[in-house]
């Protein structure tokens, strides 16, 4: 699946993990994404579960047999609204 169609599929369930972040803190952060909004991803962690901003992050998030970099600027929005320009409405 090529990265730009990824942009429009359901994120949670994946696997992600924090490449960039201009909160350093945040680097290295890896989870399952358990829940999405507009504005944030909700990562599942080892030891707890971290709500973190789509905004000045990159990411690696795996889906099915496939990883792929993206910027989370691009993933800023609604959910729904991204999984619709999938199918066309």
């Amino acid at each position: 699946m090529p990265a730009k169609d990824m942009l429009r599929h359901e994120l949670i369930g994946s696997d992600a993990e924090v490449i960039r972040a201009s909160n350093k803190s945040l680097e290295g952060l890896k989870g399952r994404i358990i829940d999405e909004t507009k504005n944030t991803l909700v990562l599942e962690t080892n030891d707890k579960t971290r709500r973190i901003l789509k905004k000045n992050i990159t990411m690696k998030i795996k889906m099915k047999k496939q990883t792929i970099q993206v910027e989370g600027n691009l993933l800023v929005g609604r959910p729904e609204d991204r999984l619709k320009k999938r199918i066309g409405i």
